[in-house]
């Protein structure tokens, strides 16, 4: 099996991410002696300031994790939900939208990733904000060297800002243009924004805990939300193509708080149990793959660490059952029970019976328990590819994979391990800097996540003040034997759970280490709803990468697949950690493809 890198292995700690600088940060942190809780929270500040076209401060972050002092899985949700203001009656009637805009201040939701790090880092760490925050401050102020993606994504943009945002050009463009790669760039008001929170986190004293609890007020009670309240105001232009004002006021940042809920867990063979946020998110959808596939293992079969058509066919046909449920059942305000009766064995075992010899061309959402599935009017009306458009020129919301097959960047990932047994596994994201107008003395912008909520009244995932949308985030930890082994996740929005599927039966099923299964050819489906404005999608297609061979994928084409080629190397940005109790022994693994994640430890 060729692979790019090494499997890493060590005893100390490990940190792998979808960037480079912050897996650095990271693990300058695990060797000044902090645990997985502190090297976790600075990396995550890291990407935030390096990959600011995948997240930011006004994004959110969602975390799975384990202490060394209690294996069972935990999850902390730093989402905020949509504002109070932000009813259907008010975007619908009022301003005639049937959708919510992929940019622009109607898709923003509360900020949550602010207080869903620091809380972590109260609750489960041991430095100072200070201490982790310092690196991140460090490359806003210093600067931080540009890659190709982010010149590109400006590129994109650059119209948009020049025309409508010119907040957001006067950070992001030199000279009119995108700075361009490998240039150093600066976001000097972030780093003050940063500064004065630590400062206003510091002044109650020296405890630990104050100070972070100070620096949480002073961003959801101080200046942070007067500054967010009074930019939203001004109507900016959003992907609707008109300017509207914000909803979101400082009573509503005022009001969140990161919270620690149970994930779900679901137990799987060979002793396997997954951890998974629950029904308010996509998460359960890798958990449905799996137990789809359950029945279905003598048909997964790895040659040379290759997948053959029939392994890529069966788990195509599994992600799209599992999808169409997604569509149907999935919501911060889903039925009490569905999320049980969705990943039994006796529903999976009715949902693996629908799994044919071709392709299925149609969305079929099942009915758990006996519940008659109901799909929003714009998934209901089967609008593709073409059913809506984009007036703004900024580009769909989360642009993770084209219809061509072309991949782009969305959002970042992070996990952990340390020698004490702590794991952790996050997924960032939101606040990309094409998201929404720069809030000039912040020096970061707000995020689009309420994109997600259906403008359609009585489902799952409708758009309803103070609820949460329907996150594609969706970071994984298993277990083994009831103890924390593996932690692993991807960027990739409605992609992430089937390119983790891909990753889990090359590394579980085909015995691949973390390097090998994550460099293993990938693929996915795009016959589902996409969870980003337009909300297309489209039957029958599969993206593929080319290494899969040319009869494979002639093979998936005489099953009824409408296969696009992406090409060798252009699918997931997956990142893995993991660790063995028995001997204490951790690993680690990133992804080659884009050319900027690594793992780092020893």
């Amino acid at each position: 099996m060729f692979t790019t890198r090494p499997e890493l292995a060590g005893t100390h700690g490990m940190v792998t991410s979808t960037h480079w600088l912050a897996s650095a940060a990271g693990m300058a942190v695990l060797e000044d002696d902090g645990n997985a809780f502190d090297a976790a929270v600075a990396a995550g500040f890291v990407l935030q300031v390096v990959e600011p076209h995948l997240n930011g401060p006004g994004g959110e972050v969602p975390v799975l994790f384990a202490t060394a002092a209690d294996p069972r899985p935990r999850a902390l949700c730093g989402q905020g939900p949509a504002p109070a203001a932000a009813t259907i009656s008010h975007y619908r009637d009022e301003l005639g939208l049937d959708l919510v805009p992929g940019t622009g201040f109607l898709a923003t939701t509360v900020p949550g990733a602010w207080d869903g790090w620091l809380l972590l880092l109260r609750d489960h760490g041991t430095k100072s904000l200070r201490d982790v925050l310092k690196y991140a401050i460090g490359y806003a102020r210093g600067g931080f060297p540009v890659v190709p993606r982010i010149t590109e994504t400006i590129d994109t943009v650059r119209e948009m800002f020049v025309e409508h945002w010119p907040t957001s050009a006067r950070l992001w463009l030199i000279d009119g243009a995108a700075p361009r790669p490998g240039s150093l760039i600066r976001n000097p008001a972030l780093a003050d924004t940063w500064e004065r929170l630590l400062a206003e986190g510091e002044a109650v004293g020296p405890g630990r805990e104050a100070q972070l609890d100070a620096a949480r007020r002073a961003w959801s009670q101080g200046f942070v939300a007067e500054a967010v309240e009074k930019f939203v105001r001004i109507p900016h232009r959003d992907n609707s193509g008109r300017d509207h004002a914000g909803v979101i006021t400082a009573q509503d940042m005022a009001e969140f708080e990161a919270s620690y809920e149970t994930p779900l867990t679901v137990d799987l063979p060979g002793g396997w149990t997954l951890a998974k946020f629950g029904i308010w998110s996509q998460g359960p959808a890798l958990a449905q793959q799996l137990r789809i596939l359950e029945g279905l293992t003598d048909r997964i079969r790895y040659v040379d660490g290759v997948a053959d058509a029939d392994t890529v066919h069966v788990a195509v046909e599994a992600a799209k059952l599992a999808f169409a449920d997604r569509e149907a059942w999935y919501g911060d305000s889903a039925a009490p029970g569905v999320l049980a009766d969705l990943v039994s064995r006796d529903y999976a075992a009715e949902r693996r019976a629908l799994v044919g010899d071709r392709a299925s061309l149609e969305l079929r959402p099942g009915s758990p328990g006996g519940r008659q599935p109901v799909l929003p009017a714009h998934v209901a009306e089967g609008r593709g590819v073409d059913g809506a458009k984009d007036p703004s020129g900024v580009g769909i919301g989360e642009p993770t994979v084209l219809p061509t097959g072309e991949s782009r960047g969305d959002t970042v990932h992070v996990d952990v391990v340390d020698r004490w047994g702590n794991m952790v596994s996050a997924t960032p994201s939101g606040g990309w800097l094409q998201s929404s107008p720069t809030i000039p003395e912040l020096g970061f912008c707000l995020g689009s996540r309420a994109q997600m909520f259906w403008l359609d009244r009585g489902l799952p995932n409708s758009l309803e003040p103070r609820r949460r949308p329907r996150i594609t985030l969706s970071p994984s930890l298993a277990l083994r034997g009831g103890m924390p082994v593996l932690a692993f996740g991807t960027p990739g929005g409605d992609q992430q759970d089937q390119w983790q599927l891909c990753f889990w039966l090359a590394h579980v099923h085909g015995g691949l280490n973390l390097q090998e299964a994550i460099d293993a050819p990938a693929w996915h489906t795009g016959a589902l709803p996409g969870s980003f404005y337009p909300r297309a999608w489209e039957p029958g297609r599969v993206v593929a990468e080319s290494r899969l061979g040319e009869r494979t994928l002639d093979d998936l084409r005489r099953r009824g697949h409408d296969v696009v080629d992406a090409g060798p190397w252009a699918l997931g940005r997956l990142s893995a950690v993991s660790r063995d109790p028995e001997t204490g022994l951790l690993r680690a693994a990133a992804n080659a493809r884009g050319a900027q994640g690594y793992a780092a430890g020893r």
